[in-house]
């Protein structure tokens, strides 16, 4: 994942060292892009167990690797309620576990480049498994093929290779004070965050 990316894109990465190396910890993103779960993966030093939508899980050959690499369905509770649980418990087994777990907590790609409102899943988990957040904030991929700009994801032909993004991360903040509202403050920041 790490040479995919690389090839794709000039990456700056700011504060990486604030994920730790040991422990359980729920990173919250920004959703920009199709591509932000392999922009993270990649510059992570440890295996992330990303969220995501139940439809993109199931896609042929993309299903096998995801599987492989950990991933959690979800559903809307409306849509599918037995998933939806289903997600919640997976996610708290990995952080009992140790593990790093990644949320797109706006739960849907931007349509228009501005964040969308953080769903309250996140203080779900974190009130079944409270373990610490690092907010993290990209920026740079809306635009790509791989973002909803002028339309469809993929409905296009990419216009610039190797373009600039950053990957920027705060620091931690305790389950304890990581609510929707305060997170979205943070991740908003963090996107925007220039130096």
């Amino acid at each position: 994942v790490w040479l995919l990316i690389a090839v794709m894109y000039r990456i700056r990465r700011n504060h990486m060292e604030r994920i730790p190396d040991q422990g359980a910890v729920l990173l919250v993103c920004n959703h920009v892009s199709y591509v932000d779960a392999l922009v993270i993966a990649g510059s992570c030093r440890r295996p992330v167990r990303f969220v995501m939508d139940h439809q993109i899980f199931k896609i042929p050959v993309l299903s096998f690797i995801f599987r492989t690499a950990g991933a959690v369905p979800i559903a809307p509770r409306r849509e599918n309620p037995d998933i939806y649980e289903a997600a919640f418990d997976k996610i708290a087994d990995y952080l009992r576990h140790g593990e790093v777990v990644c949320l797109f907590p706006e739960g849907m790609l931007t349509r228009d480049g501005e964040m969308n409102q953080f769903r309250p899943g996140l203080e779900r988990i974190l009130a079944e498994t409270p373990v610490a957040v690092v907010p993290m904030g990209l920026s740079g991929l809306w635009g790509s093929m791989f973002s909803f700009i002028c339309g469809r994801a993929f409905d296009k032909l990419p216009q610039r290779f190797r373009a600039n993004i950053r990957l920027s991360v705060g620091d931690a903040i305790p389950a304890e004070r990581a609510t929707a509202d305060h997170l979205s403050v943070v991740v908003a920041e963090l996107r925007g965050e220039s130096k």
